[in-house]
């Protein structure tokens, strides 16, 4: 009955802990960044040009149409070969830009596939208009006061080139003159990683000045699919005056003319982002710019197709007659890898770029915690071995705590059959009962509230592991051993076919692999060690909590179950130890 009031103990202390924090630093945060965001909106409507952005969704072309016609990937060829194109060859990236238009619209990444099996495709994160879902990003100018006597490079422009292969050693100059004095040069550099450069110059050779903004925006048409938890942000995104803002999709479908904008703000960047990919613009961070989320809607056969929009925009610069004008600014387009996002972050100056990854309502847990494993997999060359390497490192940081922990448990087993005798005696008599109970546990110096103490340092260690797993791309199809392919996704073996013997595939419900089955078999060692309620009923729940925890944490990621067996096993030869002593000492 302690053991089990203990439990319950332990998560209504853990509920308290997360509701108290949402409740007294979460919340006002989130109404900080309303306020800022309700002061921005206004500071725009009253301060800012009227001057907005250009929707890049084509009138004409609809997005996501030709992919009903044939499949996805052919479609996709096909759209690209339309154009021509610069070629980008890099390590880490696979792609071209179109040159008509300068659109960076034609990305994959060369180190992650769609899953574990080696030939199962490379991550496709950005294609052109034409294919299934369009998702692109382009650089440009527009006139002050959409001046339309000025001619501008737009989404139909091509640009010519003398060169038609972009790489880290060698950058590529696109050219453009619109006839009447102004020349266009863009310049695109590429980093050993996922970071574009994109230097723009327009060179007046005209008699007239000409004041101009430049732009940047990445578009994508159709609503993604996203995993849909609430741990986890997927969508537009960015950071203003060092604050964070996401938007869902479907806020942004609900917002008002389908546009949610952000206050002048220097330094910051805006984008979308999914579980493991981001496409980000980075504009100079030394410069001001407004920034906004859009959203709208066309028709492919008369299917409404959602279009969403990220893009900023720059104030206005003069361009003498005789005179010319340069800007640069930068798009990351690849994996949300912590590494890279820091170094970006310190040597870019990147304002909080590392926020792009969710790190969750305690990053100064989660991320550490990432840092750790992430060490340790350096070391030993496998993140399942650092797991076990840093379960290691927990449990022998918190010795003290679970030394008092497992001593007083000890003592209470030892109470046990006064326990018993005194529920014999007072069982009918409640409130005699409790008062006995406390009379005991003070005259043998017994805490009864000790015992919660491993599994209270279990849940926040336990939550900040989930999240590594789940939101890091660091964890993604890596392998531990044998049937372990990947730690971040579930045990794929079941007792329920024998563990792949029998050719049948059992419901999603009944896949209990072996990890789980290990780990239910460890709590259940660590409980008969545990003083046991003297009530039957209750001894009877308690014993299938093993059973109840083996089909829950089934569903989890294979590391995060590993790393359960782990502290279970700890928790067994330390408990195990410290009662056999305090046995022998009385």
């Amino acid at each position: 009955m302690l053991d089990q009031k203990n439990l319950i103990l332990a998560i209504v202390l853990s509920v308290a802990i997360l509701a108290g924090f949402q409740y007294f630093f979460e919340a006002p945060r989130l109404q900080r960044e309303a306020a800022q965001r309700e002061a921005a909106q206004s500071q725009l409507e009253t301060e800012a040009p009227v001057q907005q952005v250009p929707s890049a969704t084509s009138p004409v072309m609809t997005p996501g149409a030709v992919a009903t016609a044939e499949p996805s990937e052919r479609a996709r060829v096909k759209a690209i070969d339309e154009t021509a194109r610069v070629q980008i060859v890099s390590p880490r990236l696979h792609g071209s830009i179109a040159l008509k238009g300068g659109r960076i619209d034609d990305l994959k990444l060369a180190d992650y596939n769609n899953t574990v099996e080696p030939d199962s495709g490379e991550i496709v994160l950005l294609s052109p208009v034409g294919a299934a879902n369009p998702y692109y990003a382009e650089f440009g100018w527009v006139p002050v006061n959409n001046d339309t006597d000025v001619k501008l490079p737009t989404k139909e422009t091509v640009w010519r080139t003398r060169s038609l292969t972009l790489s880290p050693e060698r950058s590529v100059q696109l050219r453009w003159e619109n006839g009447a004095g102004l020349h266009f040069v863009r310049t695109y550099a590429l980093d050993s990683d996922y970071m574009f450069t994109v230097t723009q110059r327009v060179e007046n050779r005209s008699a007239a000045p000409i004041d101009l903004y430049n732009y940047g925006l990445i578009s994508r048409h159709g609503t993604p699919d996203t995993l849909g938890f609430f741990i986890l942000h997927e969508g537009p995104l960015g950071v203003f005056s060092e604050t964070l803002v996401e938007i869902d999709y479907d806020d942004l479908q609900d917002a008002e003319r389908g546009r949610i904008a952000q206050g002048k703000t220097t330094g910051g960047w805006i984008g979308i982002t999914d579980k493991f990919w981001l496409a980000a613009l980075i504009p100079d961070q030394k410069v001001p710019f407004t920034a906004s989320f859009n959203h709208n809607q066309t028709q492919a056969e008369a299917v409404p197709v959602d279009t969403y929009q990220v893009d900023y925009l720059r104030d206005a610069l003069s361009l003498p007659a005789g005179g010319a004008i340069e800007v640069t600014n930068r798009l990351f387009a690849g994996a949300k890898e912590v590494d890279r996002l820091d170094r970006y972050h310190s040597q870019i100056g990147i304002t909080r770029f590392d926020l792009a990854i969710d790190w969750g309502w305690f990053p100064y847990l989660t991320k550490p915690l990432f840092k750790a494993i992430d060490f340790f997999h350096k070391l030993l060359g496998n993140f399942g071995l650092a797991i076990i390497l840093l379960t290691i490192c927990i449990k022998f940081l918190f010795l003290p705590l679970a030394y008092k922990s497992y001593v007083s448990m000890a003592r209470m087993k030892k109470l046990q059959p006064k326990m018993v005798e005194l529920r014999e005696r007072f069982g009918d008599d409640k409130q005699k009962l409790n008062q006995e109970m406390m009379a005991l546990y003070k005259r043998e110096k017994v805490n009864p509230v000790s015992g919660c103490l491993p599994i209270l340092l279990q849940i926040p260690v336990f939550f900040a592991l989930y999240k590594v797993l789940f939101v890091t791309i660091e964890m993604r199809h890596q392998p531990f051993y044998g049937w372990i392919r990947d730690l971040s996704a579930q045990d794929p073996t079941t007792i329920f076919n024998l563990f792949g013997l029998i050719p049948f595939t059992p419901p999603d419900f009944l896949m209990i692999g072996i990890l789980p089955l290990l780990m239910g078999g460890s709590m259940y060692l660590q409980q008969r060690l545990n003083p046991q309620p003297a009530d039957p009923v209750q001894a009877r729940i308690f014993q299938l909590m093993p059973i109840f925890f083996t089909f829950l944490l089934a569903r989890f990621p294979a590391g995060l179950v590993l790393y359960w067996i782990c502290n279970n096993v700890l928790s067994i030869g330390q408990q195990w130890f410290i009662m056999k002593r305090t046995t022998n000492k009385t």
